[in-house]
């Protein structure tokens, strides 16, 4: 079988309150993580929530990735989706992870665009 694209789902759990707030340091964490794993960044969009927490988006070449945060309950989820096989999407995981302070993280991986490939006998 073969995938169109891998989507990483993170569960951020016990994460660095403080960050989970920080519009500028999310926006530089997800560029930075996209751009560590190989990722070709092509725009970004962030927003602020009152009374706290962050929604954001760093558009790829090879798709997105995406983040919203709960400061409140130390928690943030991240997406990481991406096309091909240039973008090493462990890698952006595990930066989010590190920059994020997640003491427990989790990552579901799902396979995007399924196609079992057709397979013929000779003889």
């Amino acid at each position: 079988m073969d995938a169109l694209g891998r989507h990483l789902l993170l569960e951020l759990r016990e994460c660095n309150k403080a960050v989970l707030d920080d519009l500028k340091y999310l926006e530089n964490a997800l560029v930075s993580a996209a751009i560590e794993a190989g990722a070709t960044v092509i725009d970004k969009s962030f927003h602020q929530f009152a009374p706290q927490g962050v929604s954001g988006v760093v558009l790829i070449a090879e798709s997105h990735l995406s983040l919203h945060t709960w400061p409140e309950h130390a928690y943030a989820a991240v997406d990481i989706f991406t096309c091909g096989t240039t973008v090493k999407i462990e890698v952006a995981a595990d930066a989010m992870i590190r920059q994020l302070g997640s003491k427990d993280p989790s990552v579901l991986e799902v396979k995007r665009g399924m196609f079992v490939q057709e397979r013929k006998l000779v003889g």
